[in-house]
């Protein structure tokens, strides 16, 4: 027996949280029965649907994908602008997976794509920790001092104070008046890397998420990806 938002999270329906907000709203069945208790227990033989439709459990699967700028971070967009499912062969897409958390429409680099509730929610679960590195092209030439503020923690002008974070200057340009920096966060606010290069003066002018955890570029073409490995993915459910 299994509780029933863990059995849709299994199925790939949606993230725990979410199936949760589905049996609250009286979407999801057991055995034609709807069923809003959260506590309740499914089993092999119970027959479950989501909206009038039965579901099963289906093949997990975990791609890493090499994001390029341009494309939303969603499995589609009001405004018909590029969604990063459309980078996908339609066998893959079959899966109904989706991204793990964001990336700017102008930010590039690693995304995590799944079909896992249960994997998606764990990874974006702020006390999870998992380190995500970026690289960031800045207007302007930064001091120490300044790289010094982005460890200890900056306040973004949403008011949010992040937490004390890995940075350093990998190069500087003087003819174009730019930094190159390095910097890895274990938090996942709406645009953090940017406010926080802002709340030290300087304007993002590039940005590249280059790891999750683990789980790296190396060998993925701009627009590509590829299928995660069995130990990459307990590598980054912590197992």
């Amino acid at each position: 027996m299994e509780r029933l938002q863990k059995y849709l999270a299994s199925c790939g329906v949606a993230s725990r949280r979410k199936s949760e907000e589905l049996i609250k709203e009286g979407a999801v069945s057991v055995n034609d029965v709807i069923v809003t208790e959260l506590g309740t227990q499914v089993g092999n033989n119970d027959v479950v649907k989501v909206n009038g439709v039965v579901i099963s459990r289906e093949e997990k699967v975990y791609y890493v994908l090499n994001k390029p700028v341009g494309y939303i971070t969603s499995v589609k967009d009001e405004l018909n602008r590029p969604t990063i499912l459309d980078l996908f062969e339609e066998k893959d897409r079959r899966n109904r997976i989706y991204p793990v958390g964001r990336l700017d429409f102008d930010t590039a680099g690693v995304l995590l794509v799944t079909n896992d509730g249960e994997f998606s929610n764990k990874l974006m679960k702020a006390n999870f920790e998992v380190e995500k590195e970026y690289v960031a092209r800045v207007e302007g030439i930064v001091t120490k001092l300044e790289i010094l503020d982005l460890k200890k923690g900056v306040t973004l002008k949403t008011g949010y104070a992040t937490k004390p974070c890995k940075a350093r200057k990998v190069s500087i340009d003087r003819k174009n008046n730019s930094t190159l920096l390095n910097i890895i966060i274990h938090e996942g606010k709406n645009h953090q890397v940017r406010l926080m290069c802002e709340a030290i003066g300087h304007k993002v002018k590039k940005l590249t998420r280059v790891r999750v955890g683990s789980i790296t570029l190396d060998d993925i073409p701009r627009g590509c990806y590829r299928r995660l490995k069995i130990h990459e993915v307990k590598e980054l459910m912590g197992r």
